[in-house]
């Protein structure tokens, strides 16, 4: 890294990822700062980011935006490009990154996402709360922002829109069948939390009529039949967000 201005950051929110994340920031040597927000790490994550020259900031966020928008400000690079540490980036993407950024047309780009349920890469059926096939993660500084929301938040972006570039974000987003369900179990929770605060946590009916909609949205218009049983699965879990969330809502105690 030399004095001068960054001219691309890496940043990153890590909770305990010493196992994943120096072989993620392996991968962005592409990187003029990198910058770790570690939160409520107790194992060796701040030490290992620091190991491949990260600026580190550590605390206790309780909503996912605030934590991400929190590492944005933290970083002094005129673009930004957001990873996580269960994410890695192939050299492709990491070429099209820096072209991307060479070019003064546009102040954000779309990243394709490779999705792997443990070994087996998954392409298909994602969408509707519970994966997605490529985000926005690439952008100039000043045009994206995190909503509150605990799970899902969104976004606000702003400025010229690029297209979506080369290569894949390799995401690892679940270890087996037993991690996704784990995982849904936890995002419904989040979600019914967000629910009860809005004070309105809507209602049976609607939900009910989204379960066949969000099912067919990602079987059948976003493909996953494609993938067989693991495309069922993932479209069954999509279509029932909403529905368990609700449940969750009003029938847990808080």
């Amino acid at each position: 890294m030399t004095d001068a201005k960054p001219c691309i950051s890496v940043v990153l929110c890590a909770h305990n990822e010493e196992n994943r994340l120096a072989t993620c920031l392996e991968k962005v040597s592409f990187a003029d700062e990198i910058v770790v927000v570690c939160d409520k790490c107790t194992d060796r994550t701040e030490e290992i980011a620091k190991e491949f020259g990260a600026k580190t900031v550590a605390g206790s966020w309780d909503i996912e935006g605030h934590r991400r928008n929190k590492a944005i400000e933290e970083a002094t690079g005129e673009w930004i490009f957001e990873l996580d540490a269960d994410e890695q980036v192939n050299e492709d993407l990491a070429h099209s990154i820096r072209a991307a950024i060479d070019g003064d047309t546009y102040d954000r780009f779309l990243i394709p996402v490779d999705n792997y349920v443990g070994k087996r890469l998954v392409r298909y059926g994602w969408g509707a709360s519970f994966g997605t096939s490529a985000v926005w993660r690439l952008f100039r500084k000043g045009h994206k922002v995190w909503g509150d929301q605990r799970v899902h938040p969104a976004i606000k972006m702003t400025g010229r829109q690029g297209p979506k570039l080369d290569g894949a974000l390799i995401h690892f987003v679940d270890r087996n069948i037993s991690d996704m369900i784990r995982r849904f179990d936890s995002y419904t929770t989040a979600r019914a939390a967000d629910l009860r605060e809005s004070g309105n946590i809507g209602s049976f009916a609607n939900n009910f009529r989204r379960i066949i909609s969000r099912f067919w949205r990602c079987f059948v218009s976003r493909k996953g039949y494609k993938e067989g049983g693991m495309g069922f699965l993932i479209a069954l879990l999509a279509a029932l967000f909403p529905m368990v969330s609700y449940l969750k809502a009003r029938y847990d105690d808080e």
